[in-house]
C-alpha cells in the first residue's frame, strides 16, 4: 500500500496525530478514536495494524499492554513523493509569508508611533525647557524689538 494512501484515512491520521505526541497505548488510542469517529475497537485495531504493518508505527509489548509509537520514516518518504508538485505552492506560500511579515512590521511602527514619548529622557527634558525658556516672540515668529515702538 502507497504511503499516501494509508495517509488518506482520516482514522488512520488521527491516529499518527496522537502518535506525534509521544508513545500511547492501544487502550488510549482506541478511546480517543471510538470517541470521535464512532468506530468499534476492532475497527481501531485494525487500523492500528495496518499502521504498523506499513510501518508507520511501532509497537513494543508492556506487560499486557502495547505501547505504539510513530515511526517518522515513512513520514519522509511520503512527504518527498510531493516534492515535484511542490512548485505549485510554494511561491503562494512565500508570498503568504511576506504579507504576514509585512502586516507584523506594520502593527509594530503603528504601534511605536502611538506610543506617548518617554518623559524621563535627557533629550526630551532638554527640548522641552528649551522651548519654555524662550522667548514668546521667537516662537511666533515675531522679531523682538529692543527699540522702543512708537505710538
Amino acid at each position: 500500500m502507497h504511503a499516501l494512501d494509508i495517509l488518506g484515512d482520516p482514522v488512520r491520521r488521527r491516529i499518527l496525530e496522537l502518535l506525534a505526541e509521544g508513545e500511547r497505548s492501544a487502550g488510549e488510542i482506541g478511546e480517543v478514536v471510538q470517541r470521535e469517529f464512532g468506530i468499534s475497537q476492532p475497527a481501531v485495531s485494525q487500523h492500528l495494524r495496518v499502521l504498523r504493518e506499513s510501518g508507520f508505527a511501532t509497537a513494543r509489548p508492556d506487560g499486557t499492554r502495547r505501547l505504539y509509537a510513530l515511526d517518522p520514516e515513512p513520514l519522509s518518504a511520503a512527504a518527498a513523493w510531493f516534492d515535484p508538485f511542490r512548485r505549485f505552492w510554494q511561491p503562494h506560500l512565500d508570498a503568504l509569508g511576506t504579507e504576514l511579515a509585512r502586516g507584523r512590521r506594520q502593527r509594530r511602527q503603528a504601534q511605536a508611533a502611538n506610543e506617548p514619548p518617554d518623559t524621563t529622557s535627557v533629550d526630551s527634558q532638554d527640548s522641552t525647557n528649551s522651548v519654555d525658556s524662550q522667548d514668546s516672540t521667537n516662537i511666533t515668529d515675531e522679531k523682538p524689538t529692543t527699540e522702543p515702538q512708537e505710538d
